[in-house]
């Protein structure tokens, strides 16, 4: 099957930045990861995107872009569009020429009960500008049969699971995790299609205590919780949520959890009690599960917070399973989504299935995603 270079372009729920990273894949299992990058928001940009998140609750038709939406729409294209620029122009443009962008956007609102999902970002827009070919709005097809239109990275985990280095190869079930704003996992069985859904917070919940408490957008290297601890009855009130309760598929918004339960604790042990919340609902999906994993991958940037890491190999290890970083599986857990938007967008393109019941709740494999050639006369 012929293979394609493909960009993937990936802004996340913790709305950083933007990550890059190409691929050449057949959309299958064969995948070979070319160069990254990260291009940090600048703060002010970051802060016009957290008050779109309020503007866009208003939104009940996914085209509709009330306030500032319609110019935030244009200016993250832009900012997408000066990235794959800097990213071409530095080590990705002495790799390959690439075919494809997959373009996430940023998301800035998620309903999936009410079939609704917004991701800002102008597909055509970012084709004209870059004068590639594009493939966006990636989650919109899922939802029109049935599905939750998350998380949408599963189809990635699985070939990578096929193509795990030699020394951790053949460990079955594996579950890859990712570590954003909100968690999810991947389960992958030796055999059969892929589970997946929504954990609960990942870094969401630390990275808004710590701006609210110092005004800084994420507590680096866990410092903060360093000095705190564990509010175990917090956490509990946390885990008492019905979403835990529930079996997947199922996805959150990113408004689903709030601070109201932490309220009160000092700096530290809120920081700390947050990073015990997101490794315990990672840990708690175990109970939705076939078969017990025996082996995680984390990926993302949680995996940089020493006390979820801690915290996920504790509980994993009272299982009889492993959990090691992505690096450690011979990995890039920073570039993982963009390279899975790569991999979604090859796939897209090819009219290949993106999710499946198991991963999603739709109602059949389905494919999706809007095509755009560069640009239109």
């Amino acid at each position: 099957m012929a293979t394609i270079c493909a960009i993937g372009l990936m802004s996340g729920t913790s709305m950083d930045g933007i990550d890059l990273a190409m691929l050449r894949t057949d959309g299958v299992n064969l995948v070979e990861q070319g160069p990254c990058l990260s291009v940090p928001y600048e703060a002010a940009f970051r802060e016009r995107i957290i008050a779109g998140l309020e503007v866009a609750k208003q939104i009940t038709q996914r085209s509709a872009r009330p306030g500032d939406l319609a110019a935030l729409e244009q200016d993250i294209t832009r900012r997408h569009a000066a990235a794959v620029e800097k990213f071409l122009s530095d080590q990705a443009g002495c790799w390959t020429k690439p075919e494809l962008i997959g373009f996430h956007g940023q998301t800035v609102l998620h309903r999936p009960q009410q079939a609704l999902t917004v991701q800002l970002g102008d597909g055509q827009m970012l084709a004209d500008l870059t004068g590639l070919p594009v493939v966006f709005d990636m989650r919109a097809e899922d939802m029109r049969h049935g599905g939750q239109g998350a998380p949408l990275v599963p189809a990635y985990h699985a070939a990578l699971a096929r193509s795990l280095p030699e020394n951790i190869a053949g460990r079955f079930p594996v579950v890859f995790v990712n570590i954003g704003g909100i968690s999810n996992i991947t389960y992958v069985p030796k055999n059969g299609d892929p589970i997946a859904f929504d954990t609960g917070p990942g870094n969401g919940l630390i990275d808004q205590w710590v701006m609210q408490k110092v005004g800084i957008s994420f507590d680096q290297d866990g410092e903060i919780a360093r000095q705190g601890q564990v509010d175990e009855d917090v956490v509990a009130s946390y885990l008492q949520s019905p979403f835990f309760d529930r079996p997947g598929p199922k996805s959150l918004d990113r408004g689903d959890f709030t601070l109201a339960q932490a309220e009160g604790l000092k700096l530290a042990d809120g920081a700390r009690t947050l990073a015990a919340l997101s490794a315990r609902a990672i840990l708690k999906a175990t109970t939705h599960l076939p078969e017990r994993p025996v082996l995680w991958i984390i990926c993302g940037g949680g995996r940089k917070n020493p006390h979820i890491m801690h915290d996920l190999k504790a509980g994993a290890q009272k299982m009889g399973a492993q959990v090691i970083s992505a690096e450690e599986a011979g990995l890039d857990g920073d570039a993982t989504e963009a390279e899975a938007w790569a991999y979604l967008a090859v796939r897209s393109y090819k009219k290949m299935p993106l999710t499946f019941p198991s991963t999603t709740g739709c109602d059949r494999p389905v494919s999706g995603g809007i095509f755009v050639k560069k640009p239109l006369s």
